[in-house]
């Protein structure tokens, strides 16, 4: 799903994988890929964070057109 994101197929992916492969080696890879699993994950925490505060103003924005909604109605 993610290669489709990326629009990257399997064959660009297996090319990408040997590259790195040839230029870091086989022990230091595994370090640097948690490395950048690490970095991924903590992005996505932080963009999850910063994005709650704007979840919580659209629920009262939904609320707010509800009770506007109703107010037209009578």
């Amino acid at each position: 799903m993610a290669t489709q994101l990326l629009f990257i197929g399997t064959t660009e992916l297996m090319l990408i994988a040997g590259i790195a492969l040839l230029l870091f080696g086989g022990k230091k890879l595994p370090e640097m890929m948690r490395g950048m699993g690490r970095g991924i994950s903590e992005f996505k925490k932080g963009a999850k964070e910063a994005s709650e505060p704007f979840e919580d103003v659209k629920e009262e924005l939904k609320e707010a057109k509800k009770d506007i909604d109703e107010v037209i109605k009578e």
